[in-house]
């Protein structure tokens, strides 16, 4: 997800700012127009010739590959829709039940009391709790001799992200010091942290690790308490780094003088897995914790530019302001400013050190988790990967999670060898250390490629006019400055992507992007770095009438590889609102399930594809929610105008047969996260940040859940949480 934390100081951090300035294209400036909410617009889609394929049948857009529309598929959704709502609650079909598996401030073992409510736990014991913010997470069956064991459904081991810690009043006993509003960006300029409070926010981001299994009857599933593979990651745990970037003078720091080590994952967002039996977390919105002072002088001209294309130019505060505490290490490696004569004195890099794919042992309690250089740093929103296949290379997709940005694909050196199953970090080693990054280009007829990010390739090198780099270390470091000079695609805030299991089509949702970032495609205003018009891949440009401008409700994006460095895509569902306008609501959803901003998507082992809302611009009539899909496969749609005349290439209409409503969040929240059984018995979802824009911790609470999911009077503080759906019969979930 993005947050959205700014208050008015012009060095606040906001996390929606763009700070991507390259003249490439934006993929969602295609469709313009304008028009009110829930008022429907007649004329529908444009008479303008399609001209995007440029006399090529839609067909011929797969290469090589089968381009025949899929058969309908032989699933079939088995479940009422989930009416719209706003109540403070998880709403799941009638047959289905909910349970919590764990919830912020949990326990993992024994020893520690169970969570108060009123902020009272130790800092301390936040190493052996449930953190914040659940966000990505994945399901491993945990054999007897504790081993991966893919197929095993009863008990396995849950690995769940913590994003971010919500807001001061769910997790301290009172209000902070220097705090004035709702969110971490309400703490005043030159607040000083709380050493215990920062510890505990340290403590609660990361991942956490927990044994899970079903009861004697059904198949709900609940923590298990004290064992010996609970375990928390956090942002103070010790991690390596390897592949190219280890030892680069661009990740030394006082920690690790040498560059190969650092401290802390923050901000993990999605997620991916292995099909070795490891998980990979990934971290995307760290500046929420990282400051930079005025120190432009002691920085080269390289390092400005890096740090202005991520974000952190001179005297700009982390929302956070962990580093104000004082100038203990652990508090001043927040702030990547340089104060000595050298990097390894000081914590200048600190930024480098965020931003990576972070693999993660949980079969082995005592692994020490590695940033994996090889996937490149940027606002890793996951790392999905392709089905393996014996013999071919480990395929992994990722989105950088803010506007204007871009997907990226890494492919690996080593080949695909089922006996690495187990192989841990060794075999993480193996196949994410040594490997190529590539970035992807969208064309406005349906067909795209991957452009290599390899140094001495494609303009990368010392010679290079927009960044000049030194080696591979450089290029991965700086993948986004890498990205710009190589043309790739903007798009709309590129979140979780999901692949096929047996298609292996990729799937990214677009969340959305604003006013300030498209401008509607009938301007005659210059482009800018900050705005784009709308193209083929990103084409809706509209006013909703109720402040949202731009492309409020997101889209859904797919593509097929057709080469080695090719593809053809469409756009296979458009978020929008039920009674929107025939060229807004381009894929015909109806009151069954339409939805705003999707965010997760994943597919599940059968071929059913769930997706997540983190929506603003439609909660005045449902909370976020969850929804299943049966998709058909790119090229089973055809042609289409937007909003304003842009034209683009769409999927197949969504039916209520192929696309429906399984799950409504309570308040506030954003539903998130997914993972299910091998067995497809039991499903986890992550509730996040429940009454996120409350006020205080009394009367200004927004939600009470979880406890509002059995006390319907609760006025307990919100919490998030990971959620168990099962059904009453014990059969699978979602189908027939």
């Amino acid at each position: 997800m993005t947050q959205s934390v700014q208050d008015n100081s012009p060095n606040s951090y906001d996390d929606n700012e763009i700070v991507n300035p390259s003249p490439n294209v934006h993929l969602n400036d295609i469709v313009a127009a304008r028009m009110s909410r829930r008022q429907v617009l007649r004329g529908g889609v444009g008479a303008t010739t399609f001209a995007l394929l440029g006399g090529v049948g839609l067909t011929a857009c797969g290469g090589g590959g089968d381009d025949t529309p899929a058969a309908p598929s032989a699933l079939a959704l088995g479940f009422t829709a989930v009416d719209k709502n706003q109540n403070d609650i998880v709403t799941v079909p009638t047959g289905y039940q909910v349970s919590i598996v764990h919830a912020l401030g949990d326990p993992q073992h024994f020893g520690d009391t169970s969570w108060a409510g009123d902020g009272s736990e130790s800092a301390d014991s936040y190493n052996r709790r449930i953190g914040d913010g659940h966000d990505g997470m994945h399901y491993f069956g945990l054999s007897e001799t504790g081993k991966y064991e893919p197929t095993r459904s009863d008990r396995g081991l849950l690995c769940v992200n913590h994003e971010y810690v919500v807001a001061p009043f769910v997790l301290h006993p009172a209000f902070s010091a220097g705090y004035n509003g709702v969110g971490f960006a309400s703490f005043a300029a030159g607040t000083v942290r709380v050493a215990a409070e920062v510890d505990k926010e340290i403590a609660a981001h990361g991942v956490s690790i927990t044994e899970i299994k079903r009861g004697s009857t059904g198949t709900a599933m609940t923590m298990s308490r004290g064992s010996r593979y609970n375990r928390r990651i956090t942002s103070a745990t010790t991690m390596d780094f390897t592949g190219p970037v280890r030892g680069s003078d661009l990740v030394k720091t006082k920690f690790s003088p040498a560059g190969t080590q650092t401290r802390g994952t923050n901000n993990n967002c999605a997620n991916g897995y292995t099909p070795w039996g490891t998980y990979l977390t990934c971290e995307e919105n760290f500046l929420n914790v990282i400051s930079r002072g005025g120190d432009a002088a002691l920085r080269s001209a390289k390092e400005v530019t890096s740090m202005a294309r991520y974000g952190l130019p001179a005297n700009r505060r982390s929302p956070y302001q962990w580093d104000s505490v004082g100038p203990a290490d652990e508090y001043a490696r927040f702030s990547s400013t340089a104060t000595a004569a050298s990097a390894d004195l000081d914590f200048r890099n600190t930024i480098n050190t965020f931003g990576w794919v972070v693999e993660i042992d949980p079969f082995n309690p005592d692994s020490v988790p590695a940033k994996r250089t090889t996937m490149g740093r940027f606002n890793h929103e996951g790392a999905w990967p392709a089905p393996a296949v014996v013999g071919k290379p480990i395929v992994i997709y990722s989105g950088d999670d803010a506007r204007n940005e871009y997907i990226y694909k890494y492919v690996s050196t080593a080949n695909w060898d089922a006996a690495d199953l187990n192989g841990g970090m060794a075999a993480g080693a193996k196949y994410l250390d040594n490997g190529k990054l590539y970035v992807a280009k969208f064309n406005a007829d349906g067909t795209g490629s991957w452009v290599e990010l390899s140094f001495g390739v494609n303009g990368l090198d010392a010679t290079n006019t927009l960044y000049a780099f030194a080696d591979q270390a450089d290029v991965l470091v700086n993948a986004r400055l890498a990205a710009d000079s190589v043309g790739a695609t903007k798009m709309d805030r590129p979140e979780w992507g999901a692949v096929h299991p047996t298609l292996s089509e990729v799937y990214m949702t677009l969340t959305n992007n604003n006013a300030s970032n498209r401008v509607d495609p009938a301007s005659v205003a210059p482009l800018t770095g900050r705005q784009a018009k709308p193209d083929a891949a990103n084409p809706r440009w509209y006013d909703d009438g109720e402040g949202n401008r731009g492309n409020p409700n997101g889209h859904i994006i797919r593509w097929k590889e057709t080469g080695a460095t090719a593809f053809a895509w469409d756009i296979y569902l458009f978020g929008a609102e039920n009674d929107a306008a025939a060229n807004v609501n381009l894929s015909n959803l109806t009151a069954v399930n339409d939805f705003s901003s999707p965010d997760g998507a994943c597919f599940d082992q059968r071929g059913v594809l769930w997706i997540q809302t983190d929506d603003g611009a439609y909660t005045d009539v449902t909370n976020c929610m969850l929804l299943a899909a049966l998709p058909g496969k790119v090229g089973d749609g055809g042609p289409a105008t937007a909003v304003g005349g842009t034209a683009t290439i769409k999927g197949a209409d969504a039916t209520a047969d192929n696309l429906r409503r399984f799950l409504v969040g309570p308040k506030d929240c954003e539903i998130t996260g997914f993972a299910i059984t091998p067995d497809a018995k039991t499903m986890f979802i992550n509730v996040q940040h429940p009454g996120e824009s409350s006020a205080d911790q009394g009367a200004g609470l927004i939600s009470h859940w979880p406890d509002s999911q059995t006390t319907a009077a609760s006025t307990k503080r919100p919490r998030s949480a990971t959620v168990c759906v099962a059904r009453t019969n014990g059969g699978e979930i979602g189908l027939t």
